[in-house]
Parts: structure tokens; C-alpha cells; sequence
């Protein structure tokens, strides 16, 4: 069957996003759970340890708080408190901190740090997984044992203010609550306004024993100016105020000879120097905690804040509560908080954790026995017991309380243990889909391969032998084995397994593709094998075998080098590094073809002059129609000239936005252009570079739009730099100061209805290209408008200081295409790598990396006067790929532009196909290889995430590819 290469391009690339959907489900682990009960009770808790025949107590000691207030500010980075800022940000949290009945932690958040999966965390006590980045966005109910439920069922009464998250975890378990949503960025103002307005009122209540803030300003401000904002610190003071006039409640209601109050100050994750969060930076793990009661020692001057995890708030609130450990807790008491308990309640606590800790190692390894933290359990738990039996029978003697203190130790030790080998297990992944995704992601990869010759002949077709693979009997034999495996993995799992539960129809469907496709492979490798020698497809326009030049080596060198260098984490943190190498080496390569063309071939050339301007679109129908003709560069010597200065000018432009943005994770800290344009008092140059980019982004893009689109433009541009001068970010010549800063929801929105005009011009004259008239005049002018509205979301939603990144990328495209690639006559599979290549290096330029942290979440509000899911999630994503989308569109347009149209078209898609797969496959196969250790999480998550959404975003640019040029054939 032959099919073209787009259309098959396409096909692989659906496939592929099936098989990598497949993987990620069984990638992304379910969280450790312990699978006894539900949740844990008061009546599971063990006696105490005692070798004696007296009977044991088995409850739990009793309470060490009568009422908790947990005040957790989002995004407080452990700096803003314990810092060289912190008497200046906070300074009655700081005089606390120095000399008031406290203690002080570095609370260390596991990656991701994101809000959801922190708050479970911190109630669970567990380490969620990767995939609750994407259930942030939609929070369903918490149905894993928590301190929550577990409160509840004790029943204290609990009162909620603050981010509606803790509302959709915890439906129906507090008493009193008022939820605010945590998406709209915009707004650091009402959003703890609506939290502090409760407070007065509550804190004179009585009938509560649980309060819990959590406040959302500081976050938000960090997204939209980032940490080193002029915002923080008055934000921070509000938020030191309002601690104070908790304090000050708190210990005006202390009853004598009652239980005492616990005020607990805290975090839920860090936030980078960007102002992001979701990575895995210092700044973005390290979080204070201070817990504040008068239960604690005064302090005598200021100590350094030793280190916790997060998750030991879990238990260490559950025990001074009274309350029963959740299950799935891997953390261990914050031992300093019950210093001042009997030695006696001190063992039983640590007793109770350790307990909780054995079993839930018990049923996540299954040689657990040979774990030396549950070894060192065992044995302080029998001398726990031997010191209780010498307690019991009256001995005071100071070697009981050495054997005590030992014993203590031991204790200690053993939680450590445990909590670290439960921390390093990290979760169950499900092997077997992961398993299926990776081996169909690979039989597309040798698919592609071995279509290559085909695909990009000049014929741009692909012969699939699929009739003879399904009539063939080892497809039958095949889809037999590889149901009988199915059957025997699905009865033989131990845990629930995602392929498993789908229908047998699903099931079979992909036993029968992939046998399908193992038997095409087959068939199509012996067609190779025994092709005769010089019968390839020629390549390059050399018949009889294939011709790689300088270029060829270079593009297939540099994409297999970038694969293979995935293979590390350092590599991976740092890729725009590579990205950027990769660049400027194509920039000399390229500069060394026009030197040869212009000096060294011209006069072997010289009669063939009048020929090139042949291969070039005529002026009617030309879609990279000169942008300096109307400048009057048109005679060959200015062009020559402008053609030797392009390569340079390219490495300028790149070397120029390696500085406005610091990424990766190493020197992500370094101050940068970015940083000294945002800083107030360079405000007005801001605004000088914005107002220029604008305008040269106007002159690049309005010459190939019709006059309608050119006003629409220019209005569209004029609205972008005033939603930044609405939101602060520039000034107009007339303005004094700041002026006054607001959301810029109308000017948003009036570019929005010149971006949907454009689009829509584009759209009409596309179709009528397509459907009404062959006419590649205005099919040209229709891409390129739909371009032209994509460029003006883009200035949109960048930030100021970015706006040069878009400029640059559009100034680079236009050189590139005028006085490169057509002059020098690269094909579309040269062309297409070579734009696939700038693309993922302007997706770095823009400060973006494999990091969850770099995503600017506060792009998907602008316009928004609330958190609407689709159009924020929408524009957040063409934000942050906005950089390939740009190129690849780019691409649509150039290749659609060439006198053989749907042969470009064909083989740009293969190679955008190719380009995809290869470090797919790769990523699957190390991914399952390096599945337990624990910077997977941090390093090659959130990056195999990015690689999907790319596949997908690369799927849609083919079919849109495909769609066209299909629907112009008779």
C-alpha cells in the first residue's frame, strides 16, 4: 500500500502519542499506601512494648496541645525568615525566632513543588506523586488516611480560611471555611484580604480546637514580579502582623493549668529566583517552620535552624494531638517538640512512629526484613521493653535512666532508617504498560527508519507491505503469543495494572497493531536487504546512492549527539546548553556554504545566475516575498552581501538572548539582562526596548498581510504595550512615576479581538484557497496571516523584557528564508531540522528549561478577571512553547510556498516525525531503566513531560500539514 509521507508521517505520530500516553500512565507511580485499612484507628494502636506478664498500655499518651493554628503562607522561602532580611521582613516572627519560646526548622519539600501535592504532604505525611502536577489545576477529594480525617473522627473542630484547594481535598471536615482560588494570580490583595477578614471573629471564638490559614499573596507576587520584587516586603510585614495578632490572641486566652496552644509558621514549597516554583532548587525546597508555644524553652539568642523534612509535621502534630499516625506517612517526629514530656511518653511516641513506619515497610518492600532501619526497630523495641518492665517494678536507680536514653537513641536511629528507605522507594510504577508504550514508541522509531529512503524520495511516497503482514501467518502466530503474555501478566500482577483493566477489545487491538507492525518491519527490512546497491532514492539531487554534505553530517551528528546526551541528568538540567552549541556550529556551517557560493563557486556559477531566480517563487505568489524590497535592496551585490551577513547576524542575535535570560538549573541564580530590564529604576529603558521591538515586530510581519490585517496588526501591537503599561511593567513617554498599576483586563481584551480578526482573515482567504480556487496567492497570504495572529498573542503574553526574543526569532526567519535557504538550495528535510533545531533553542532563549519552575503561570490570566480552566491551561501552554510553535509554524508557511509543494510538505513532516521519535524512544527506555532513583523526580519528570507535549504539538502541525495539501489534490 503506498500512502504519502505526510499522510504517514501522521500515522506514526498518532501512534506514537497513544504509545507514550500508554507509558506515562504506568510511568507516573501511585504513591506508597499501605493496604491494610482504610485508615488508622485508635483502637490499631500497639501496646506498649513490655517483656513482663503485666498487662500493656495500649493507648496513646495523652495530648501535648489544646488547640493547633497552622498559619502556612504559600511560597515562603526559608531566607525570608531566617535570612539577612528577615528582622526587616518579619520582625516579630524574627524576635520569636531569637528569643521566644520556639523552635526553629528548615523544612526540606520534596519535588514537585506545587501546591497540591505539598498540601498532601503535609497531611499525609506521604510523598505524592509526579502526576499530581496535573491534578493541582483539579483537586479531587483526599481519600488517603490523613491528619484531616483523623482529627475529624477524634472530633475536634476545625475552621478553614484561605486556598480552595484544602476545601476540594477535604469536603465536609471543617466546620467553618471560605475557599479562594489559587489560579488567578493577578490578584495579592483581596485574595488574603478574604482570609484576614475572619480572624477577629474566630479568634474570639471557643468553639474551635483546629484553625488553619493558608495565604496566597506572597506566591502570587512571586509569579508576577518575582522575589526580589518591591512588593515582598510589605507583604511580608502584613503577614508578620497578622502572626502577632495571632500570638497575642493565643496567649490572652491561656487558661492556667491548661493544655498550651501550638501556633505553627510554615510553607507549603519555596520559590525560585524567577518567582516560580515546581522544581527541585534550594530556594524552592527549603521552607521555614516554626512552631511557637509556651510549652517550649525561651531561647537565650539566635541558632542556626537545623533541617527537617516536610513531612515529619505529619507526625509530630498527630502525637501532640493525640491522634493516631496516618498510615502512609513516611515521616518521623520532630523530636525537640516533646523534650519536655516524661522520658517514659518520649519512648511511647517514638515507640508509636516507628510502629507505623515497620508496617507500611512491610508492605511496600518485600525484604524488608533485611532493611537495617527495621533490624534497628526491632532491637529498640525489645530493650523498650526492658526498660518498661524495670520502670514498672519501682527502679529509680540512674542506670535506668542511662539505659533510657539509649534507648532513645536507638529509636532515633530507626526512624531515620525506615523514613529514609520509604522515601527512597518513592512508589509503585506499573511496569507492564510501560512496557507496551515503550515497545510500541520503538517499532515506530525502525518504522521511520527504514521508510526513510521512501519518504523522502523525490516520488515523497512510502510503500507499507500491510496486506501481505495481515494475510501472513506469523501475525496470527504472533497475535496469539502476545495474548497468551497479556493473559498471563493480568493474572500473575500483584497490583493493579492499567492495561490490564481495559476491554479486550482495546486489548486486542493493540496485540493486533503491534503485531502488524512487527511483520511490516520484517518485511520491509528484508525488502532492504535485498534491494540492489545504487537503487536507493537518490537524495540531494545525486542519483544512484545517497550525498551527504557538510550540512547532512551536521544535522544528523548534532540530533543523534543531543539524544545521547539526555542519557544524563546534568545534560538534561543544562540541555539549552547543548541547544545553543548546536546553533552556533550550524551558524558557521552555514556561513561557510555562502562564502563558497559567493567566492569560491561564483565563477562556476556565473552562467547559472539567471537560473536561480527560477527555483525562487515568482513576486505574485511568493510567500517570503523580500522584506527589503521596499527598501531597494534587490540588485544580487546587496544580497550577496546581506546573505554573507546573515550567519553573523544570527550568532549575534543568539548571543545576545543568551543573555536577557539565565536558565537551566546551575546558573539559573545569576543576574541577567532580564533582571537588570525589570529592576524599577531601568523601567524606562524597559520601555525604550519594548517600544522598538514592537515596531520592528510590526515591520517584519505586516508585508505579507492583506491591509486589513496590517491595521488590525499595528492596533493589536499599540494594545500589547498598553496592557504593560496597565500592569506596570512600562511607561508611556507621558507618564510620571509608575502611574497607577491595575490588571490591564481591557486592554487584554482588546487585543484579543484584533488577534481573533486576524486569524479569522487568515482562515477565510485559506479556505477559499483551498476550497473555492487553486489560487497560491491567497492560500500564501492566509498562512501567513494565521502567523501574524499567532505573533501578536505571543507579544501578548511575553513579558516585557522578552519581547527582543520575539523579535529576534522573527528578524532570524525572515534573513534566513530570503538569503539562506532558498539561495542556497536546501531541501526541506535540511530545512525542516534546521528550524526544528532554532525552535528548541528559542524555547531556552525565552528563560524556559526542563524545570517545572520556569512555567509562568501567570500568562494564563492575562485578560481573565477569574480562573477559567480552559483559556488559562491554553494560554499558558502557547506561552511556554511559544518558541517552536513560531518555527514550526514558520515552517507550514515556507514549505508551502515551494513550487513542489506537497513533496516539501511530505518530507518536512517525516522529518518533524523522525525528529520526535528518536528521543522519544530514547527518554522511554532510560526513563524505565532509572525509574528509582530519586532524580528521576526532579530532572527527567518534569522533562519527559515536555517531550510529550512537544510529540503532541508536533502531531497537530503535521495533520494541519497533511490536512491542506490533501485537501488541494484532485
Amino acid at each position: 500500500m503506498r500512502i504519502r509521507s505526510s499522510v504517514f508521517a501522521c500515522f506514526c505520530l498518532i501512534l506514537e502519542v497513544l504509545g507514550i500516553a500508554l507509558f506515562l500512565r504506568g510511568f507516573f507511580p501511585v504513591p506508597i499506601k499501605s493496604s491494610f485499612s482504610s485508615k488508622s484507628k485508635l483502637s490499631d494502636v500497639p501496646p506498649e512494648p513490655f517483656t513482663g506478664r503485666s498487662l500493656n498500655s495500649s493507648k496513646v499518651p495523652d495530648a501535648l496541645f489544646k488547640r493547633v493554628v497552622i498559619v502556612l503562607i504559600d511560597a515562603l522561602r526559608e531566607d525570608f525568615v531566617f535570612g539577612p532580611n528577615g528582622r526587616k521582613y518579619m520582625p516579630y516572627i524574627r524576635h520569636l525566632v531569637e528569643r521566644g519560646s520556639t523552635y526553629s526548622f528548615v523544612a526540606k519539600a520534596r519535588p514537585p513543588t506545587v501546591t497540591m501535592p505539598r498540601i498532601k504532604a503535609l497531611t499525609t505525611g506521604s510523598i505524592p506523586g509526579f502526576i499530581d502536577v496535573v491534578m493541582n489545576l483539579n483537586s479531587p477529594a483526599l481519600l488517603e488516611d490523613n491528619l484531616i480525617w483523623q482529627a475529624k473522627a477524634a472530633g475536634k473542630r476545625m475552621v478553614f480560611y484561605g486556598d480552595d484547594t484544602w476545601v476540594k481535598l477535604f469536603p465536609k471536615h471543617f466546620m467553618e471555611y471560605d475557599g479562594t482560588t489559587s489560579f488567578f494570580v493577578s490578584d495579592y490583595t483581596e485574595v488574603d484580604n478574604n482570609v484576614t477578614r475572619h480572624l477577629d471573629s474566630t479568634l474570639k471564638r471557643d468553639d474551635w480546637d483546629i484553625l488553619i490559614l493558608h495565604y496566597l499573596g506572597l506566591d502570587h507576587i512571586g509569579h508576577i514580579s518575582g522575589p526580589h520584587s518591591s512588593l515582598i516586603q510589605p507583604k511580608l510585614m502584613e503577614m508578620d502582623d497578622i502572626l502577632k495578632k495571632i500570638h497575642g490572641s493565643l496567649i490572652l486566652k491561656e487558661a492556667e493549668g491548661a493544655l498550651p496552644y501550638l501556633l505553627v509558621l510554615c510553607g507549603d514549597h519555596g520559590m525560585s529566583e524567577t518567582g516560580s516554583h515546581g522544581g527541585s532548587s534550594e530556594h524552592e525546597v527549603n521552607t521555614p517552620l516554626v512552631l511557637i508555644s509556651p510549652a517550649f524553652k525561651k531561647k537565650v539568642g539566635m541558632e542556626k535552624p537545623s533541617t527537617v523534612e516536610q513531612v515529619d509535621l505529619t507526625p509530630t502534630l498527630a502525637l501532640g494531638l493525640g491522634l493516631p499516625i496516618s498510615q502512609n506517612s513516611v515521616g518521623r517526629l520532630i523530636q525537640p517538640v516533646v523534650d519536655e514530656a516524661s522520658l517514659r511518653d518520649q519512648l511511647r511516641f517514638l515507640h508509636l512512629n516507628g510502629h507505623q513506619l515497620s508496617y507500611l515497610l512491610k508492605d511496600s518492600m518485600p525484604a524488608y526484613e533485611k532493611e537495617e532501619g527495621y533490624e534497628q526497630f526491632r532491637v529498640a523495641e525489645k530493650s523498650h521493653g526492658n526498660w518498661v518492665k524495670l520502670v514498672v517494678e519501682g527502679n529509680t536507680s540512674e542506670v535506668l535512666t542511662n539505659m533510657g536514653k539509649k534507648v532513645f537513641k536507638q529509636y532515633l536511629e530507626a526512624l531515620r532508617a525506615m523514613s529514609e528507605a520509604l522515601s527512597k522507594q518513592l512508589g509503585k510504577y506499573d511496569i507492564y504498560s510501560m512496557v507496551v508504550g515503550m515497545v510500541l514508541v520503538f517499532q515506530l522509531l525502525l518504522l521511520l527508519l527504514l521508510a526513510m529512503p521512501e519518504a523522502l524520495s523525490s516520488a515523497s511516497e512510502v510503500d507499507l507491505p500491510v496486506s501481505s503482514a495481515l494475510l501472513s501467518l506469523p501475525f496470527y502466530l504472533l497475535c496469539l503469543l502476545l495474548s497468551s503474555v497479556h493473559v498471563l501478566v493480568c493474572t500473575s500482577a500483584e497490583s493493579s495494572c492499567y492495561f490490564c483493566s481495559l476491554s479486550w477489545g482495546l486489548v486486542f487491538g493493540a496485540v493486533a497493531l503491534s503485531s502488524a507492525l512487527l511483520c511490516i518491519l520484517v518485511s520491509m527490512a528484508a525488502r532492504r536487504g535485498g534491494k540492489p546497491p545504487g537503487k536507493s532514492p537518490s537524495h540531494g539531487g545525486v542519483s544512484g546512492g545517497w550525498s551527504l554534505s557538510e550540512l547532512d553530517i551536521l544535522l544528523l551528528a548534532g540530533t543523534a549527539g543531543h539524544t545521547l546526551s539526555l542519557s544524563a541528568s546534568s545534560f538534561v538540567e543544562e540541555e539549552h546548553q547543548v541547544w545553543y552549541f548546536l546553533l552556533n556550529t550550524l551558524c558557521l556551517v552555514v556561513f561557510q556554504d555562502v562564502c563558497r557560493k559567493y567566492f569560491r563557486e561564483r565563477r562556476a556559477n556565473f552562467g547559472s545566475l539567471e537560473d536561480e531566480d527560477y527555483l525562487l517563487p515568482s513576486n505574485e505568489g511568493d510567500a517570503v516575498a523580500s522584506p527589503l524590497s521596499d527598501l531597494g535592496v534587490t540588485d544580487a551585490g546587496s544580497e550577496k552581501w546581506l546573505a554573507l551577513a546573515t550567519p553573523p547576524l544570527t550568532l549575534a542575535c543568539c548571543r545576545l538572548l543568551r543573555s536577557l535570560n539565565q536558565t537551566g538549573v546551575q546558573w539559573a541564580h545569576l543576574p541577567d539582562l532580564g533582571h537588570w530590564l525589570n529592576s524599577f529604576e531601568h523601567k524606562m529603558v524597559l520601555s525604550l526596548f519594548a517600544a522598538l521591538s514592537l515596531a520592528l515586530i510590526y515591520f517584519l510581519v505586516q508585508r505579507r498581510c492583506s491591509w486589513v490585517s496590517k491595521i488590525a496588526l499595528a492596533l493589536g501591537l499599540l494594545g500589547v504595550y498598553s496592557y504593560r503599561a496597565a500592569v506596570g511593567n512600562v511607561v508611556f513617554p507621558w507618564q510620571r512615576g509608575g502611574g497607577n498599576m491595575s490588571k490591564g483586563t481591557v486592554e487584554a481584551r482588546f487585543v484579543y479581538v484584533f488577534v481573533l480578526g486576524i486569524l479569522f482573515t487568515g482562515s477565510k482567504d485559506l479556505l477559499r484557497s483551498q476550497v473555492i480556487t487553486a489560487d497560491a496567492r491567497l492560500k500564501s497570504r492566509g498562512l501567513w496571516e494565521i502567523y501574524s495572529g499567532m505573533v501578536l498573542l505571543v507579544a501578548l503574553l511575553f513579558r516585557a523584557h522578552n519581547l527582543p526574543v520575539l523579535c529576534c526569532c522573527l528578524l532570524v526567519q525572515t534573513l534566513m528564508a530570503q538569503f539562506i535557504w532558498k539561495k542556497l538550495h536546501y531541501d526541506a528535510a535540511q530545512t525542516t531540522i534546521m528550524h526544528y533545531w532554532f525552535g528548541q533553542a528559542f524555547f531556552y532563549f525565552q528563560g524556559n528549561s526542563n524545570s517545572i519552575a520556569t512555567v509562568d503561570i501567570s500568562v494564563g490570566f492575562v485578560g481573565l478577571e477569574s480562573y477559567i480552566e480552559a483559556p488559562a491551561f491554553f494560554l499558558t501552554a502557547l506561552s511556554t512553547y511559544a518558541g517552536p510553535l513560531l518555527w514550526a509554524a514558520h515552517l507550514v508557511c515556507y514549505l508551502s510556498s515551494e513550487k513542489r509543494s506537497s513533496v516539501a510538505v511530505g518530507h518536512g513532516c517525516y522529518c518533524l516525525a523522525l525528529l520526535r521519535s528518536v528521543p522519544a524512544a530514547a527518554y522511554v527506555v532510560l526513563v524505565t531503566a532509572l525509574r528509582y532513583h530519586l532524580f528521576i523526580w526532579s530532572v527527567f519528570s518534569p522533562k519527559l513531560l515536555y517531550e510529550s507535549m512537544h510529540t503532541l504539538l508536533t502531531t497537530a502541525i503535521c495533520l494541519f500539514f497533511t490536512t491542506m495539501e490533501q485537501s488541494r489534490r484532485p
